[in-house]
């Protein structure tokens, strides 16, 4: 069902006189992922702002004229996401994609470093080296607010080195997006699903928008938690944000800890279950439980957790040597994929698709309940994106048929209970 406190919710988003329809009918569906393509797009319009309870949210400062609202609706993943499988393989919950493996980077450091195997971190370390792009959009640790994030430029193993790892906060990756137009440079852009929906929208309609970000890779997004959700986690640990100089949400290690280092030197954390599936996966924005799209289906390459599983078939998270699932999801995304391993920087081994539901049930069962949830949201009035080609009903029809009327129950009660919105 979907579980969201009352504090996570984002409702409103300031505009300017007249509003805009797009983002005020974003703002009564709480459906803002916080991409930051509109501002990226309008910045001398829109900015993106931090609101209550910790999620990034676009403020308009001036009117949107008719091309502009209408180039808004075609990119912007709050209001929908079209995926077309183009001859590809095209799974029920995965979505269309050439390869499947599991893999790891040959550079150790990296491969520690990062969330699983380090495998994204070869990829992006790979591109550069080879000369495929000049630059990497990807994000890191905000120094000046250890638990949040910041979008960084990576040109070198160091810089890929230090934005390894999960970050499970918020973050607008594309708030930037024409001032890196304008520099002329070719980038790989790294982000959440969403952000990669729109830019590759983006990228489909401007060629100038295509030639600065030739490469888009993505990971396996199980949703964005607010700055609350960071600080909360910081409270269990006892660590006063103030003394806190860095945080890990994970990495140094499979799974790794959430680890924050205060400013005596010292560390206090706690274990990856603890972290997520305790506290961080409580303060989810809302757009993320009603998300279509956890697995990258817009990217070129996905990178994802390759969990073992135990005699049930659920994942373990015992402390192990990382292992990431590498989905080459174009022509591109493998060429660049098969590059990699030619050049060294990647290892891989065969995986069966067959076994990916068993190791993340997480996306198996957000698929396999959304459209129940959906209908809920629309019998209770309430605006939804719109989805094609996402096999929605495919995936319910997965789900018994109690499982799915519990969803769709459960949604409407809590709509009810006005836990997801306050009526304006």
């Amino acid at each position: 069902m979907v579980s969201e406190p009352l504090a996570n919710r984002t409702e409103v988003i300031v505009t300017a006189s007249p509003p805009s329809n797009n983002l005020r009918r974003i703002a009564r569906g709480d459906l803002c992922a916080g991409c930051g393509a509109c501002g990226g797009m309008f910045p001398d319009r829109i900015t993106m702002e931090m609101a209550p309870p910790g999620f990034l949210r676009p403020r308009q400062h001036a009117p949107l004229g008719a091309a502009e609202e209408a180039a808004l609706s075609r990119f912007c993943p709050a209001l929908g996401q079209k995926v077309e499988a183009h001859g590809r393989p095209d799974h029920v919950l995965w979505g269309p994609y050439l390869e499947m493996r599991t893999g790891w980077a040959t550079d150790p450091g990296l491969r520690f470093a990062g969330a699983s195997g380090g495998a994204l971190s070869g990829l992006l370390l790979h591109l550069l080296e080879s000369g495929e792009v000049e630059a990497v959009v990807q994000i890191a640790a905000d120094p000046e607010n250890p638990i949040a994030n910041r979008t960084v430029i990576s040109r070198t193993r160091a810089d890929i080195l230090a934005a390894a790892g999960s970050r499970y906060a918020p973050s607008a990756p594309l708030a930037q997006l024409m001032a890196l137009v304008e520099t002329g440079r070719r980038h790989a852009f790294v982000g959440k699903p969403c952000d990669v929906v729109a830019l590759r929208a983006l990228t489909e309609e401007c060629p100038e928008i295509a030639a600065a970000f030739p490469v888009l890779l993505s990971f396996f997004c199980a949703g964005v938690p607010s700055e609350t959700g960071g600080r909360a986690v910081l409270r269990a640990l006892g660590a006063e944000p103030e003394k806190v100089a860095r945080f890990r949400y994970r990495g140094q290690g499979w799974p790794g800890r959430a680890t924050a280092t205060l400013t005596d030197g010292s560390e206090r954390s706690m274990s990856y279950h603890d972290s997520w599936g305790g506290i961080l996966s409580n303060h989810v924005q809302h757009r993320c439980k009603i998300c279509a799209d956890g697995t990258g289906k817009a990217a070129d390459l996905v990178c994802a957790d390759a969990w073992e599983s135990d005699a049930q078939g659920y994942p373990v998270f015992d402390e192990a040597d990382g292992v990431s699932l590498i989905v080459s999801r174009t022509e591109l995304g493998e060429r660049i994929l098969q590059d990699a391993v030619a050049a060294g920087r990647i290892r891989v081994a065969p995986f069966d698709v067959g076994g990916l539901a068993a190791i993340q049930p997480g996306q198996r069962e957000r698929r396999r309940a959304l459209l129940a949830r959906l209908l809920a949201l629309r019998l209770a009035g309430q605006p939804v994106p719109r989805y094609a080609g996402l096999h929605l009903r495919a995936a319910a029809r997965q789900n018994p048929v109690l499982r799915n009327l519990k969803n769709f129950l459960g949604t409407l009660r809590r709509v009810a209970r006005g836990r997801l919105f306050r009526r304006k």
